[in-house]
């Protein structure tokens, strides 16, 4: 009698352990099936370029008398040089800007990491000061629509354009972070990319993992947006960003200089920003922290 029922607790002891073993699995396949989608997402396209008439137009604009007179305005706007005397020029070529993609956030299959926001070229002025000038299409012509402390956006370009052979150089305006990508491989070309994805870089699904953990619960239409806190801010930025808007809406000439470590006006944030601010980057992406050389 003991070894039968010695035989009959072993056997449900068995069951019980294949039992387990058999929800565990099934639980570990859910997860990874629940990843597969961005695991496995397609390669993504590449972003579309602008065309090499739009790239001299843009040049055209930024280098207008119109600018540059804007330009030495603003070199001169802290006292460190006469406005007259500023004497601003652009130097160099004018490069198209990426910014980190929604749908690629959102593990869209095929999706660029990143998509063509404007044009930027640089300027400087007698004293060594150096600015961005940002440049978009609207409608047949191509106008500025902010200038920017710094040079991130070509020194930038010409970084990413000596490493991987080439490839695309995008921003990930949230955290003020630099990359370049080709193919599989996402390297850093700043401080704040190497906090993200260490020295080392990481792969392109890798980086997509990353980005979807962070803001694929703040895309467009998520409660997050629906909220009003773009960027993390609540109605505090949301008031300031109507002020703004109120702002700009008179004001329809030329852009007025801009320290970068300001916000950039309304008009400058949608058209060179809209994917930024769609992700949820709102003050992130309209401000550009002040490097220190």
């Amino acid at each position: 009698m003991t070894d039968r029922m010695n035989d009959r607790m072993h056997r449900q002891q068995h069951v019980r352990r294949n039992a387990a073993r058999a929800a565990a699995a099934g639980a570990l396949t859910t997860a990874l099936l629940g990843l597969a989608p961005l695991a496995h997402a397609a390669a993504p396209a590449p972003p579309a370029a602008p065309t090499a008439a739009g790239v001299s137009a843009a040049h055209e604009a930024a280098a207008s008398s119109s600018t540059l007179g804007t330009l030495s305005r603003f070199f001169a706007r802290d006292g460190a040089v006469a406005a007259a005397k500023a004497e601003p020029r652009i130097e160099g070529a004018t490069v198209p800007v990426y910014t980190l993609s929604p749908e690629f956030v959102a593990g869209k299959d095929g999706a660029p990491v990143a998509t063509l926001d404007f044009l930027a070229s640089k300027a400087v002025s007698s004293d060594g000061q150096k600015a961005s000038v940002w440049t978009v299409r609207t409608g047949d012509d191509w106008k500025v629509v902010n200038i920017a402390t710094g040079d991130d956006e070509t020194r930038y370009a010409a970084e990413g354009a000596q490493k991987l052979g080439g490839g695309t150089v995008f921003r990930e305006p949230q955290i003020d972070a630099w990359y370049v990508q080709r193919g599989d491989k996402v390297l850093p070309l700043d401080a704040d990319a190497v906090r993200a994805v260490g020295a080392q870089g990481t792969t392109l699904d890798g980086y997509r993992a990353r980005v979807h953990k962070a803001y694929g619960d703040k895309l467009p239409g998520s409660a997050y947006a629906k909220k009003g806190q773009a960027g993390g801010y609540g109605t505090e930025q949301t008031g300031a960003a109507d002020q703004a808007a109120g702002q700009a809406a008179e004001q329809q000439a030329a852009p007025a200089p801009q320290d970068a470590s300001g916000p950039l006006s309304t008009t400058s944030a949608a058209a060179a920003g809209s994917a930024a601010l769609l992700l949820g980057a709102g003050a992130v992406a309209a401000r550009r922290r002040l490097r220190r050389r």
